[in-house]
């Protein structure tokens, strides 16, 4: 039986936990590489398993059913476009960007792959993606074609977090991106999660302790972490650890 995710993160929230999200790309991480990954979950116990990525070409659905198989955490996809999607996950991020002007990642994609969706009957949970100004180019940005809010202007962040929570999404996302330089300013997270009454997810350039440590004490609720553990995956250990004290 499939864990019900929104009620899973609502729980953890209800309860003042913090969760740490281990983000997996199938391009860069299917094999051998999986396996070992899958050894890492198994040992230190993350609270959440995300799949997807910008540009994928790797099977997610090859990667989506190892994870299930051989670990027992919960595995949400977290598409870059509709095209990533494999009903034997436990849940779908239904991501709609709502810090930029492309009305294909605002509302276009979505409206493509809602009847798809909603006869799989896989939980959906539509949660409000914000990318935010890292100091350098990602990926997300090129294959948006949208500008990431500035890391300076969080009265921008927090009505852009508003907007989406009064429109009914569950859950806001802050992402600096992939590979980003800084991440989410700890001033920005505070400012929205202040205002915020859904959880809040905040991802991209969380590649040390202290930075994860910060994101936390800022309020963030779920924590996505993916380029620094595929570079140093021994970091799992601290940041769970760090996580379970947060």
């Amino acid at each position: 039986m499939r864990v019900k995710i929104q009620a899973y993160i609502e729980n953890y929230r209800t309860n003042k936990k913090k969760m740490l999200a281990l983000l997996i790309d199938p391009d860069k991480c299917h094999g051998k590489q999986l396996d070992d990954q899958a050894k890492l979950i198994n040992h230190y116990k993350p609270q959440l398993i995300l799949v997807g990525g910008s540009l994928t070409s790797y099977p997610v659905d090859e990667v989506v059913r190892f994870l299930k198989e051989k670990t027992e955490i919960p595995v949400v996809l977290y598409p870059g476009h509709p095209v990533q999607i494999s009903f034997a996950a436990d849940a779908l991020l239904f991501l709609s960007m709502i810090s930029g002007r492309n009305a294909e990642l605002l509302i276009g994609a979505h409206v493509t792959a809602a009847p798809t969706i909603h006869k799989s009957g896989i939980e959906t949970i539509s949660t409000g993606y914000m990318l935010i100004d890292g100091g350098t180019p990602t990926s997300v940005e090129y294959i948006s074609q949208t500008q990431p809010i500035p890391a300076k202007k969080t009265d921008i962040a927090l009505a852009t977090a508003l907007a989406g929570q009064m429109l009914g999404l569950k859950m806001i996302y802050m992402d600096a991106g992939s590979g980003a330089d800084q991440p989410v300013p700890s001033q920005m997270i505070e400012k929205v999660k202040d205002q915020l009454s859904v959880p809040l997810m905040i991802g991209g350039g969380i590649d040390t302790p202290n930075k994860l440590e910060n994101a936390y004490n800022s309020g963030a609720d779920i924590v996505v972490v993916g380029n620094a553990l595929e570079k140093s995956p021994d970091l799992l250990k601290t940041f769970t650890e760090i996580t379970l004290h947060s």
